[in-house]
Formats: C-alpha cells, structure tokens, sequence
C-alpha cells in the first residue's frame, strides 16, 4: 500500500511460522527497478547491500530472512526487473522467439514467473514478495505476473497476502480503513484479490476496524492480522501466531503441518524485553542519511547485546566530520568501523581506529574497518606517514592496502571478491577463541586486500595476523594482542549473525566490553572502599 511499510518483515515472519512448523522455506524479493542488482544502488537511499553466500548483491530484505528462518539464500533470491529485461532481450538476440513479436505479456511475466518458479525449487513452500506499491508503473508487470501464477500452479497452492497501513487520527478518536479498502480495490481491479490482510498502525486496531475491512475488503476477519508497532521487530512472528494466522496459512493452502516449535524465539523476545543496563558503541560511518544503511551490522550488534544481557546504545559517528579530538569519542564503551567504498572519511576513520588502539577501547573493524586498521599501524607504529591504500591515493609510495596485481584493469564488478570464501585462523589468536576452531567461512564484498608486500615488517611491529586464505596469500583478519579487544576482518560477519546466535566476532567484542565495564566498575568501588577506609 506505502513503501516502508515493513513487508519484509511481514515476509520473513511468515516465513518463520511455517519453517517452524517443520518446513523447508525460501524466500525472494522480486524489485521492480531496473537495475540488475542492488550492487551499484545507493546505501543512503536504499539502505544496505546485502550479500548472499553465493555472492549475490542483493536488497536489505534478504537479511530479514536469513536472520527469521536461519536459512542461507542464493542469488537467487533477489530478482530485479533488469535481470528480466535483459534475460528476455538475450534470449531474442539468440533468436529463441522464432522471430515473434517480444511483448510484456506473455514474455517478460512468462520470465517473471519462470524465476520465482526456480527460486522455489527445492522447498515445500516459497514466499516471493514483490517490492513497491500496488498502481506503481513499474509493479504493473509483476502484478499480473503473480496473478498468472495461480493459472501456472494451480489456485489451491498459491496465497496472496497484501500488507496494508490503516492510520488513527487522534483528533476524531478513529481508525480510517478507506485507504486500505482503496488498496485492496486497486490490487482487485489488477486480477488478485487478496486472501490475507497484514495490518500495520501506530496503535492496536479495534474490532470495528476489523469489520469493516473483513466486509469492504472481502477477506475472512480470521485472515487479518493486526501489526501494530512493536517495540522488536522479532515480536511479529509471535503476534501472528496469536492471531492464528500460521494454522490459516497451513489450511488453506493444505500444508500437513506440525505444531508449530516456536519456543527459542519466545525465550528471544523474553531476553530482548527484559530490563538491562546499556552500553554505548559508537558506528564511525559517513552513509548517514537512514539507519538501514548499516541494518546488518546494528542488528548483530543488538544480537550480541542481548545475549550478554546488554542493551545496546548505537551512537553515529559522522566520520567526515572527525578531527582528531579525543572528546569525540567520550563516554563510548567501544568503536565499530563499517564497510565502505571511496576515501570520503576516510582519514577519520582512521582516526577512530588509532583512538581505539592508544586508549584501549574494545575496536571491531569490518572490511574497510580492517583496511583503516593496518593503514593507522603503518602510518604510527612503522612510523610511516605515507602509509594508504591504492583506492584512495593511486601514487601511494606505500600502498598497505592495495588492488592484486592480476585484478587491476578488471571490469569493476569481476574484481570484487563477493560472497563465501574459507579462511584458516591462527590458533594463538583471539578469533580463534571466539571461533573454538580453525576453519571458517565468511562472506566478502570488497576490491582491495592487504599487501603482503608489508606483511613481515607489520608483523615485525606486532600486528597480529589472525587468519589467512587457506594459502595464506590472502589476509583476512588482523588483531592487536596487548589491546582488551582489537579484532578486525577483511570479510563481513554481520551478514552471518542471527537474532539468536550472535556471530563469534560480535559476541566477543561486545563481551570485552561488558568485562571492561566490570572491572570499571569494580575499580570504582574499591577507590570509594579506600576513601571511606
């Protein structure tokens, strides 16, 4: 109905209730824009870019799944209309159509179709949520796309669910449900009529409310879910399944289904609610406009809070704004350096990381963290103040950071390293603690790595190589040892964090503070013990 309206969420706690129920779930984001991917969209505008195990680029929401239903999705996943476009424009040059006329129906919606079809193989049930609002121009060809699926799979597998806001004005003392009833007509007039209402308001809905869009919209009272704003967003699964909506969605489409184990996410929202003391990390990042930017990132900070019983207090750090004053960073328990791509704050971010090292303070670095980290060490350990990267001064006389030698001249895209890739760690390191063994796997989204050029005179100077590609030609996390916790990693461990088991790096970093919190506050008590003595 509006955009921002929380479908993704929708979509991954629908997902949660039938993956919970024993069934194998998958899920796609389906976007109307034109691009190919979200690789190259604006985080300021569409929020991150997240990265599927396989390497896709893909929207926010992937993450909201992952992080629901535990699943690791493919590129697959994501589909744009670029990718359509350009699927069926190839297929035309090959002269596959046998020299029909190429049309938005039955071609384009056909190769709509054929990719959440292909999405879905494997699972017992596929959720495809479609991106935008219903009249949109560029929706039109999804929307009667998901209306020939019924005609594809037949109607008794397929549910339509339409996401609806209904607004309360205070100064009548009422819920105006006639925008909701006009969406659903639009959606009508396209060939769907909607089976399940979700809908989203500031305060609860009344059952008159309930009413009138059970009549006006057509859909049984039992099909609408009430979402008004929760406190977490891990609450909606739980909200649904008290509406009974999981037993409708298993009846009406026939799924045998078990009842429902929902018992660790419960314990979840319990730990989240409970009252907790707070710390505060301040995010050094320059993408400020919206907090979707860093969405991963916040939320496995959170995931880490909860479970050592810490409310998280995220404090932004615009990093081009950073001088150099050690009050920019007063009253932080610990600093977090994100990814990113250009050298627009990056001095400050280097900055931040320096202030962490001298001042002790817990640091986690992510991939351009990592980058920031060696840069700073080179420039004041190795006392070598024209230490850089590549991508920020091409000239550099001392590229740390640089593009490899066989990646320079790629297509940009090509010379990325996206998506999983092994690692061995060093079974001296902390991230060997954190890990409990000597293996992983991580997902990347980055051009430059480290310069093995410089690798034994920083390692001479006490930088701690924590783990390596497999061949130990890549480096892919750097620590300090004589530091609580200066861990930082060329790879993404956000994008494998969930809600309920925090990611290893994570739960350490926000341990160390927690431990450096303690030992404060046990420092104070016995300096007020020796006072009154």
């Amino acid at each position: 109905m509006i955009s921002g309206i929380g479908k993704g969420i929708t979509a991954a706690s629908i997902g949660k209730l039938i993956s919970a129920r024993g069934l194998k779930v998958t899920m796609q984001k389906c976007d109307p824009y034109l691009n190919m991917d979200a690789g190259t969209l604006n985080p300021s505008e569409h929020g991150e870019v997240f990265v599927t195990k396989d390497g896709g680029e893909t929207d926010l929401d992937l993450g909201h799944y992952e992080r629901f239903i535990d699943t690791e999705l493919t590129r697959k996943s994501s589909t744009m209309s670029g990718k359509i476009y350009s699927k069926v424009l190839s297929d035309e040059r090959k002269g596959m159509y046998l020299g029909k006329t190429i049309q938005i129906i039955p071609h384009i919606t056909n190769e709509i179709m054929n990719q959440i079809i292909a999405s879905g193989e494997g699972s017992d049930v596929h959720i495809a949520e479609v991106g935008g609002t219903v009249g949109d121009y560029e929706a039109m060809a999804w929307i009667e796309a998901i209306r020939q699926m019924k005609r594809r799979v037949g109607e008794d597998n397929i549910l339509y669910a339409h996401v609806v806001y209904v607004p309360y004005l205070a100064v009548s003392k009422e819920f105006k449900t006639k925008p909701a009833q006009n969406s659903v007509r639009d959606l009508r007039e396209a060939g769907i009529q909607p089976d399940i209402l979700c809908v989203r308001s500031d305060e609860p809905i009344n059952a008159e409310a309930f009413e009138k869009m059970s009549l006006y919209c057509d859909v049984d009272k039992d099909a609408i879910v009430a979402l008004p704003n929760s406190k977490s967003v891990y609450e909606v699964p739980l909200r649904m399944e008290e509406a009974g909506l999981g037993n409708y969605i298993c009846k009406f489409i026939g799924l045998n289904c078990k009842k429902p184990d929902l018992k660790d996410w419960k314990l979840l929202v319990d730990r989240i609610k409970q009252p907790k003391s707070s710390v505060s990390v301040g995010v050094v990042a320059k993408y400020m406009s919206n907090e979707d930017t860093y969405l991963s990132v916040f939320e496995a900070l959170r995931s880490a809070g909860w479970h050592h019983s810490l409310d998280i207090n995220i404090v932004w750090i615009d990093s081009e704004k950073l001088i150099g004053d050690e009050f920019e960073f007063a009253g932080l328990d610990g600093i977090l350096v994100p990814g990113g791509f250009g050298s627009r704050g990056l001095e400050g971010k280097i900055w931040a990381a320096r202030y962490a090292r001298q001042n002790k303070v817990p640091y986690l670095g992510l991939c351009l963290g990592m980058q920031v980290a060696v840069i700073e060490f080179a420039r004041e350990v190795l006392n070598d103040p024209s230490a850089n990267s590549s991508e920020i001064d091409p000239d550099t006389k001392n590229p740390v950071i640089h593009i490899m030698p066989d990646q320079i001249g790629v297509d940009l895209g090509g010379s990325m390293r996206l998506g999983n890739y092994k690692a061995k760690l060093n079974k001296k390191s902390r991230s060997f603690l954190a890990y409990g063994k000597g293996s992983i796997i991580e997902r990347h989204r980055h051009r430059y790595e480290f310069n093995n050029d410089y690798l034994v005179q920083l390692e001479a100077a006490g930088l701690v190589i924590a783990a390596t590609s497999p061949d130990g030609k890549l480096v892919e996390i750097v620590e300090h040892s004589n530091h609580p916790f200066f861990v930082a990693s060329q790879f993404h461990p956000e994008f494998k964090s969930r809600p309920n088991k925090p990611h290893p790096l994570f739960r350490d970093f926000v341990g160390a503070i927690k431990f450096a919190q303690g030992s404060q506050i046990k420092h104070e008590q016995k300096k007020t013990v020796s006072r009154d003595n």
